[in-house]
């Protein structure tokens, strides 16, 4: 039982254990924050029971932000800050509070890998007196 998932038996496995569609499609960003998410984690893909990996999905609108936050089950302190483009990869070291902001004239998208099958999130709204202006939350 690795991450106290019960592995499926193995004589009722099925294809779709193994597959999730819609990482392709845009999410709603019309949310307070400018982003909506849409994760692929152990509960909408049983095949990556035992696999310690995830996934998700990011789309930003406009001066959109993914609030400061940690992975408490992932491997993501000081402020590291660099402007990425089409097809750049970007690692936040295990711990690392992190977060993410369009600063682009246009809409975004993030495609995430995580290792962990349900890497979990907890936002740092403690630490809003602390921040620049900049990345405040909205």
């Amino acid at each position: 039982m690795p991450s106290g998932l019960m592995c499926k038996n193995p004589m009722q496995v099925e294809a779709n254990d193994f597959y999730y569609g819609g990482l392709n499609i845009p999410s709603n960003k019309s949310t307070p924050i400018g982003i909506n998410m849409t994760l692929v984690n152990v509960d909408q893909l049983p095949g990556l029971n035992t696999l310690g990996i995830s996934m998700a999905r990011i789309d930003y609108a406009l001066d959109g932000i993914n609030p400061p936050h940690i992975h408490p089950r992932a491997t993501e302190n000081r402020l590291i800050s660099r402007v990425i483009h089409t097809g750049d990869v970007f690692v936040f070291p295990a711990g690392l509070i992190h977060f993410q902001r369009n600063v682009g004239n246009r809409l975004a998208i993030a495609l995430l890998s995580l290792s962990s099958q349900n890497p979990g999130l907890i936002n740092i709204r403690d630490a809003e007196e602390t921040l620049p202006e900049s990345v405040k939350f909205k």
